[in-house]
């Protein structure tokens, strides 16, 4: 398909043009350059060896053209078209929120480009599975966001199962409380509780992180129940969501979400035959493994941009000297158990 005529392209007021590219590098352009491009996600892109940033969107053109000089981005644009039918795109970073995913993934796709998209990758498993078709149709490749599977402290973990270190895995509890936030107090706008913006609240946004994190380290989840509600009443979504599920592995699995508790935790277990592993999904405190009556912990600090090393794992399949531990279908799962969990058919 050609690319539509009359595209405008904003060019920054910086000297640094576009350099010669070769088969080595992978050029990325991102669609939604909000908060989360800031710090964790869009310098991976400039960082990473083969690949580098060369257009952002987003629909307030000004705010565009603010991340693009502040970053030094040579081109900006007001139109998502416009970014994905630029020539000098090769790849293509969805950051928006969920309700536009879909759309953007379909429209990457049809120009034949491969597809990086946030989590959770939509607002449900059937919209997971149509940019999944999309993609295989095009024949290009389709990745998500879920970078936990790629930072150093969680495969250090993967890595201690891998040994087994606390013998067969026999189950898993995961708990996440919060207390409501000011701005959810005051009823403020916020579109992570929106569930036609977001797919759910909370729930959807950091619940759907641990999920995906436990299908990593410990394999797919094959069946999934739960129940939830909205218990505080302080915005459209559910507040509290309590699941129990089951591994291929036949390991078994508990967990309770509150994000109307009186106390913040972040707490996952992983229970063995011969010991557990107890770490946060969100907090960087030290990896605890208890075995025998021993305990030995691990303290492994995040890289500065939590999004680079899956980033680079990214490139690095795109560029046929590597493989992404986080695709389409491993996103679509997560999608497939948290759909259970509230009850969706």
């Amino acid at each position: 398909m050609g690319a539509p005529l009359a595209i405008q392209v904003h060019r920054t007021s910086t000297k640094n043009d576009l350099k010669e590219q070769t088969m080595k590098t992978i050029r990325w352009g991102i669609i939604g350059c909000g908060n989360v491009t800031e710090v964790k996600s869009g310098p991976g892109f400039q960082k990473a060896r083969g690949s580098e940033l060369v257009a952002v969107m987003r629909r307030n053109g000004n705010l565009a053209e603010d991340y693009a000089r502040r970053h030094q981005v040579p081109r900006w644009y007001d139109k998502a078209e416009a970014l994905i039918y630029d020539n000098d795109v090769d790849a293509v970073y969805i950051a928006t929120p969920p309700s536009s995913h879909r759309e953007y993934a379909l429209a990457v796709a049809r120009a034949g480009k491969p597809v990086y998209i946030e989590k959770p990758m939509a607002l449900n498993f059937p919209q997971c599975q149509e940019i999944i078709q999309a993609c295989e149709k095009a024949n290009v490749p389709l990745f998500t966001a879920y970078y936990r599977r790629a930072l150093p402290r969680f495969l250090k973990i993967k890595s201690l199962l891998y040994e087994g270190q606390i013998g067969t895995v026999c189950g898993v509890t995961l708990r996440l409380y919060q207390r409501p936030s000011v701005e959810d107090k005051k009823g403020a706008t916020q579109w992570r509780v929106d569930p036609n913006i977001a797919g759910g609240g909370y729930f959807v946004d950091l619940g759907s992180h641990m999920i995906d994190l436990l299908q990593h380290l410990l394999g797919p989840i094959r069946s999934a129940v739960g129940f939830s509600s909205n218990q505080g009443k302080l915005y459209k979504a559910e507040d509290t969501v309590c699941g129990a599920f089951t591994f291929e592995s036949g390991a078994h699995g508990v967990g309770f979400w509150s994000f109307n508790a009186n106390e913040d935790l972040d707490s996952t277990e992983i229970i063995g035959a011969q010991g557990k592993i107890t770490y946060a999904t969100f907090r960087e405190v030290p990896i605890v493994v208890e075995r025998e009556g021993a305990v030995e912990q691990f303290d492994i600090p995040h890289p500065e941009h939590v999004q680079q090393p899956l980033i680079q794992k990214v490139v690095d399949e795109l560029l046929g000297v590597g493989k992404s531990p986080s695709t389409g279908r491993t996103g679509a799962m997560t999608n497939w158990v948290m759909d259970r969990m509230l009850g969706r058919k």
